[in-house]
């Protein structure tokens, strides 16, 4: 069984990511394209577009050729925008790393990416001379990193085809403009902040907002001084905000979009009645960008959901591991195609051979379609296996964060020499509660064979910058 999008299939330009991006730079002109909310650091994008040009025609003449790859490390400010369509339209490909890796992680990125270069973003070259390379759009455009939560970091090569498609495909539903204004604290160098919001931000010519990590409270300010219209979240930061109490109301905000994991009903509802605006999930993976999507024009349909296909993707439901068909509403191993999906792991042709099943690409994900909207249930390879029984932890972890004197949740599978594994808990509490009382409050909420066995109380949850649980830090605790 094939589900397509309910959308018509949407043309894509011949066009390289720069190009397509930056075509209407000009025609903005003096509009603001990105400020930062700390250091003030603005660029307009006529500014953009120029430092842009110059920038590339400085990296050819620092010596950057095609096919080099170069590295940007950095938190999110203005000039990131220029130094990446910079690499790009110098002909190279950019490579996306997080910039608080340590030496040691980051020289393995370069050397799995097989980068030539680092740039520094408070000193870019810069030339007013000589011609820029011929591009073409079956180019490498970006690498990305895969997070690593489930095994060994991959590096995720996409071509400039596939990356204007998926913008394509994404303004269909969120359509940006030059009226928006959009908040980016979440990191450029995933794919969240790189595609959903710098890149769909500056394509609609809207004024992009960069902001480091912050707390719940300083978040809500700079949305109101920032007069934002688009929020970007994810699980964590949309339950911190669901905890603010007294936060003034947000007059311009339109829309939020939660991604890179299952949000909580209930998060979702407190956070919305915080920020006065309507919550909705998306659904993305490094390796195919933005796969489903909501509507700006139908947001009171299932807002459960992660939406619906995007226009040119399809997908399969089938049972993990195997390409045989689930019945509809039955839970299963997402599989999607479509013109966004990356071409393939870097020098790692056995993983790329693995990621794909006659030429779908495994997701990873267990996803159940209801009425043609998906909704993901969590991710496989994280299912705790009791008895037979597939239990989810993310089920478990909602269950607990609902309790009045739990912050926050993981669940994780550990072996049981009679059960094969049990669900163990990780706790942070705001107040005091016992184990006991945490197992009978689950115990009462859930069919039995997904029982809670164990609880251990610990200070933080380990998360990516995505907001994901990194479970496989939680398996050294007694």
């Amino acid at each position: 069984m094939i589900y397509r999008s309910p959308l018509p299939a949407v043309d894509f330009p011949a066009a390289t990511v720069h190009e397509h991006v930056l075509a209407g730079a000009r025609r903005h002109g003096e509009r603001v394209a990105l400020v930062d909310a700390v250091s003030a650091e603005r660029l307009t994008y006529a500014e953009l577009a120029g430092a842009v040009e110059r920038t590339a025609k400085g990296l050819v003449a620092d010596g950057v050729r095609p096919g080099d790859v170069v590295a940007i490390s950095s938190m999110n400010r203005p000039h990131y925008a220029v130094a990446l369509h910079a690499v790009m339209a110098a002909g190279a490909t950019a490579a996306l790393l997080n910039p608080v890796l340590t030496d040691g992680e980051a020289r393995r990125l370069h050397a799995l990416a097989h980068v030539t270069r680092t740039l520094d973003l408070d000193d870019l070259p810069v030339s007013d001379d000589g011609e820029l390379p011929v591009t073409s759009p079956d180019d490498s455009a970006v690498i990305l990193f895969s997070s690593g939560t489930t095994g060994v970091t991959k590096a995720v090569r996409h071509r400039h085809r596939a990356l204007v498609a998926n913008l394509e495909q994404q303004r269909q539903g969120w359509r940006i403009g030059h009226t928006d204004v959009l908040a980016a604290n979440l990191p450029f160098f995933h794919v969240y902040g790189f595609a959903i919001i710098l890149e769909s931000g500056l394509l609609g010519g809207a004024t992009i907002v960069t902001s480091p990590r912050c707390d719940a409270a300083t978040y809500l300010r700079r949305l109101r001084e920032h007069r934002v219209t688009r929020a970007f979240l994810v699980p964590p930061l949309a339950a911190a905000i669901a905890a603010e109490t007294g936060a003034p109301e947000q007059p311009s905000l339109r829309l939020v979009l939660c991604g890179a994991a299952p949000l909580d009903e209930n998060v979702r509802r407190a956070a919305e009645r915080v920020l006065h605006a309507p919550i909705r999930q998306g659904y993305g993976l490094t390796e195919a960008g933005g796969t489903h999507q909501t509507f700006d024009d139908d947001l009171d349909a299932d807002p459960a959901s992660v939406g619906v296909l995007s226009p040119g993707t399809e997908a399969r439901i089938v049972r993990p591991g195997t390409t045989e068909d689930v019945a509809e509403g039955e839970a299963g191993e997402m599989l999607v195609r479509g013109p966004q999906v990356m071409d393939g792991y870097v020098d790692d042709e056995e993983a790329t051979r693995a990621a794909f099943a006659d030429g779908w690409l495994r997701t990873g994900d267990l996803v159940r379609v209801v009425n043609g909207r998906f909704h993901v249930v969590d991710r496989i390879k994280e299912m705790i296996k009791y008895r037979g029984y597939q239990v989810a932890p993310a089920e478990l972890e909602a269950v607990l964060r609902g309790h009045p004197r739990v912050s926050d949740a993981a669940v994780v599978g550990t072996p049981d020499r009679i059960n094969g594994e049990v669900p163990k808990a990780f706790v942070v509490t705001q107040g005091d509660v016992t184990a006991e009382e945490l197992l009978a409050f689950v115990a009462a909420e859930v069919a039995p064979y997904k029982k809670v066995r164990q609880v251990v109380f610990v200070n933080e949850i380990p998360r990516s910058v995505s907001g994901k649980i990194l479970r496989r830090l939680l398996g050294d605790h007694p």
